[in-house]
């Protein structure tokens, strides 16, 4: 742990020099820390975790200061519930400074490190240590929003305690009915001073959301910016309840075996073979209330028919999107695109296709569907590699630049099921052989140019002079409208781009991709309180 004070302009140039901004990270003016509300066994450390990955994966840096962790090493051995009793001075002496200390280093990771958003993961259930806390914030010029967790539900409660808490590091006997008395009475000694969220008064001008009974109901106080109302949206969408997600990617494809990307082929006869091979997997495991969700392109769809079952097409789920790249083989791109080869070994994640995508345009393209996961019950999704390296980033928690490396060989079925605090991951090979679509990480990246690098990546307008308006999809006999060129930059003459473009598109040039503008609550007045029952 750091207690590293930071002048405020070393701390301003350090975030300039340090931080890789996204395009979420750009709707931040400032840091803010989420500050988790609630007494114990109420889901605090869940939700947490959950957020602070949906926050990483769209883009926001954002880390978990659990205080536990701090009580853990300033008091090596846990002995009982009375460590928590609001009558042991000695034990509130060290849990206020635990909490000071942990306020130290959300400070230093806010200033100092990169970070924009802090979870502050404890009970804080006395408005004495919110208050605490509010002065840290006010102090420090920074944002912050409350996230209180209720739940009177004694089965709930009780479910949380067996499945999480007695693998705590404060249990190391892992004696069940133990654990569960401990635990129980741990609780009651918080209930004597917790002092819930007073929406009417005491704190009716914080930011905060409660949320009641698992998302059974919702209370939302003072939305003040995007990330928050961001934050509520996410929380208004998990679901806790036992599913499982399969992800595959379609059968091979005439374009697999030829080496090449994007496209519409259709399935090559070993692809066939995985159709029928997939559609005995889902017999076999008894799967009949499973969804199955597909892209709109032919490989997953003829994928998809040949398991004689309902489907749902997602044009969200389609592939990246490889701009003038398309249908061509890495070699081809090599010798055709050069610097655009070697840009993308460079910086895989943020660069982006001429006239196409980047891995983080296509994250931020999938978030409807992470949400719609976190709702649904079980659920096959066929999707593509690039889709489902996103869509397994986002569940495995990987980073941004591990994420376009991810292996999501053809003809194998990833199990998805969510456990308390992570995911648990089963595989599955159905035994037809395929080609090896996968690309290793260059072991020696090309020296870094900041002006090439600049020119064509996800920070950029996608209306720039090198963004080529074309249509979407195009395969064998239905050739690309534009003759391939050396370099992007001499697809076509200057002056001529805007014309081309009203051609095809009815209308001037615009952005390839856009926003997904389904924020039910992005529109909320910053001084309304509202609340949502959720049936």
């Amino acid at each position: 742990m750091s207690s590293t004070e930071h002048g405020p302009a070393n701390s301003a140039e350090t975030r300039m020099n340090e931080k890789k901004c996204s395009w979420a990270s750009y709707m931040t003016n400032s840091p803010t820390v989420i500050v988790m509300i609630g007494l114990p066994a109420r889901g605090k450390t869940y939700m947490s975790k959950k957020l602070t990955r949906y926050l990483n994966w769209i883009g926001v840096p954002t880390k978990v200061f659990n205080l536990g962790v701090y009580r853990r090493e300033a008091v090596r051995a846990y002995k009982s519930y009375d460590f928590f009793r609001h009558d042991n001075e000695e034990a509130m002496k060290v849990r206020k400074q635990c909490a000071l200390v942990a306020l130290q280093d959300v400070k230093a990771y806010l200033l100092a490190e990169g970070g924009q958003i802090a979870v502050f993961d404890a009970t804080n259930t006395t408005r004495e240590r919110r208050d605490l806390i509010l002065a840290f914030v006010k102090e420090n010029a920074f944002k912050v929003f409350f996230v209180e967790s209720v739940c009177d539900d004694p089965q709930v409660i009780a479910a949380n305690i067996l499945e999480v808490k007695v693998s705590s590091p404060d249990y190391p006997e892992r004696h069940r009915e133990r654990v569960m008395g401990d635990f129980l009475k741990r609780i009651e000694c918080y209930k004597v001073t917790y002092q819930p969220l007073d929406p009417d008064d005491y704190d009716r001008d914080l930011s905060f959301i409660k949320v009641m009974n698992v998302g059974r109901r919702f209370l939302v106080n003072r939305v003040q910016d995007y990330i928050q109302s961001k934050i509520v949206y996410y929380l208004m969408n998990i679901h806790v309840h036992s599913h499982s997600i399969y992800l595959c990617r379609h059968g091979e494809s005439g374009h697999n075996v030829d080496g090449r990307i994007g496209g519409d082929a259709q399935l090559s006869p070993r692809g066939k073979q995985f159709a029928h091979a997939l559609r005995g997997f889902i017999e076999e495991h008894d799967l009949s209330d499973l969804k199955v969700w597909t892209s709109q392109l032919r490989r997953t769809i003829q994928t998809a028919e040949e398991l004689g079952v309902p489907y749902e097409q997602w044009k969200i789920l389609n592939e990246i999107d490889a701009g003038v790249c398309e249908e061509m083989t890495y070699e081809m791109i090599q010798n055709s695109f050069p610097e655009e080869f070697a840009l993308r070994d460079q910086d895989k994640y943020h660069y982006r296709y001429p006239g196409g995508e980047s891995y983080q345009d296509l994250v931020q393209r999938l978030e409807p569907v992470i949400m719609e996961l976190e709702r649904q019950g079980n659920v096959l999704v066929i999707c593509h590699q690039a889709v489902m390296r996103c869509l397994l980033a986002y569940f495995l928690d990987k980073s941004a630049e591990d994420l376009p490396y991810m292996k999501c060989p053809l003809h194998t079925i990833l199990k998805l099921t969510p456990v308390a605090y992570g995911c648990k991951v089963e595989m599955f090979y159905l035994n037809v052989e395929a080609v090896n679509t996968h690309r290793d990480r260059p072991l020696d990246k090309v020296p870094r140019d900041s002006a090439l690098i600049h020119r064509r990546n996800s920070y950029t307008p996608l209306s720039s002079h090198d963004q080529v308006k074309r249509p979407r999809l195009y395969s064998a006999g239905n050739q690309p409208w534009l003759p391939l060129a050396p370099t992007p930059s001499a697809l076509m003459p200057e002056g001529r781009q805007s014309q081309v473009s009203a051609a095809v598109t009815g209308s001037p040039s615009e952005p390839v991709t856009s926003r997904h503008s389904g924020d039910p609550v992005s529109g909320i007045p910053p001084h309304q309180c509202w609340i949502i029952s959720m049936m």
